[in-house]
């Protein structure tokens, strides 16, 4: 029988995602002039709408870029060499934000963590209560971890950080959470939030943000680290009149114009309604199967995509690579120390019930071909805890 791929692709990654052909359309027009005078109106509108999406009312720059430029950006805009700043190890993103940061010359002190739940609060109101004299310059967290789908609670970190009367800027990775999850950079108390184009923006890669509060702007005006392409300065100051201070990538400028309207029509309360429901129809399947969702701690579950741990004798990417063979469907490998032992299901950005249950589908029939001991009826159940939530 042949195996040739026929019918839709399932990229069921939790980023790239799936790009809507409303976004494709917008983004498939003839290139503009940067310069000319019809372009400040689009500038305009990509960073108000960017203001919604991040809930703020003050600065955010967009920049040709990934989520990791995004970080550099966050870090080389506020700090100085040899400044402390406390990361946490949720998973390897956590990590790999450390890794710029010890690239800068900062002296990063690292929260170790097992890989199964967000940044503990308590643990930050404790080390920060006992940094007496404040080296502790910014502390840094991953929203969604998407190694590991293990969520942070950025307003308990915030209230942490409060109770401690510690004046650590708060900057928070958002790449995979933004347009997914509740997120509110001004009502959290966030100082910098990063984030990227090709998740819940519903866009390609390419695009990276930063949104910064006044304290983050403040600390700006005194950092010393080099930066040249990252500089906020220039950006604020030339976006204020609508163009940017280097050629923007301006058809994912449209592409992005056009996700915002789409998520301003449905709203983004239900947005991440729309999110909770995939997360918990997928939570379901998973446990009917008799498997184990990475994240252990319940409250901490990411909507944006679950991570499922193989059996041990079991390997993950073997059981990727038969379910993208028989079923055309491609799911996220494991990252770091969790290479080959889970697989992760994206569930995020331009996504509805059927692609879901498509997916599980492909899963539980991918599970009893890779010989993976389970238990059928997790499509069922996903489907069961769909139509309980309407």
């Amino acid at each position: 029988m042949s195996r040739r791929p026929t019918g839709w692709h399932f990229l069921q990654l939790p980023g790239p995602t799936n790009v809507p052909r409303r976004v494709l359309d917008a983004m498939a027009q003839p290139t503009v002039d940067h310069r000319g005078p019809g372009f400040p109106e689009l500038t305009r509108e990509v960073l108000d709408g960017l203001r919604w999406v991040f809930g703020t009312r003050h600065g955010v720059v967009v920049y040709p870029g990934s989520g990791h430029g995004g970080w550099e950006a966050a870090l080389v805009n506020t700090l100085s060499p040899g400044d402390r700043v406390l990361m946490f190890e949720t998973g390897q993103f956590g990590l790999g934000w450390t890794e710029v940061a010890r690239r800068f010359g900062l002296d990063v002190e690292v929260i170790p963590g097992d890989w199964r739940r967000g940044a503990d609060p308590s643990v930050l109101e404790e080390r920060l209560s006992a940094d007496r004299e404040h080296a502790i310059r910014a502390v840094a967290v991953v929203h969604n971890e998407t190694s590991t789908g293990a969520v942070s609670r950025v307003p308990d970190l915030r209230a942490a950080l409060d109770r401690a009367g510690h004046p650590a800027l708060l900057l928070v990775d958002a790449v995979s959470s933004l347009a997914c999850l509740e997120y509110r950079h001004d009502d959290w108390g966030v100082d910098v939030t990063v984030s990227a184009s090709q998740k819940g923006l519903m866009l390609p890669p390419g695009l990276a943000f930063n949104a910064m509060g006044p304290r983050a702007l403040d600390a700006s005006r005194g950092a010393s680290l080099p930066r040249a392409h990252w500089d906020w300065t220039p950006m604020l100051e030339r976006t204020e009149d609508g163009y940017f201070p280097y050629t923007p990538a301006t058809n994912l400028l449209f592409g992005l114009k056009e996700a915002l309207t789409m998520l301003r029509a449905e709203g983004l309360d239900d947005v991440v309604r729309r999110h909770r429901r995939h997360g918990d129809a997928t939570r379901a399947a998973v446990q009917v199967w008799g498997l184990e969702v990475q994240c252990a701690r319940h409250d901490e579950q990411s909507d944006v995509l679950t991570a499922v741990r193989l059996p041990d004798g079991h390997d993950a990417d073997r059981f990727r690579a038969l379910v993208r063979e028989r079923f055309n469907l491609t799911l996220g490998s494991g990252l770091g120390k969790l290479k080959g032992r889970v697989f992760r299901i994206g569930h995020l950005g331009h996504f509805n019930d059927l692609m879901l249950l498509g997916t599980l589908g492909g899963v539980e029939s991918g599970l009893a071909l890779a010989g993976v001991p389970c238990r059928r009826g997790g499509v069922q159940a996903a489907m069961e805890s769909l139509e309980s939530s309407l």
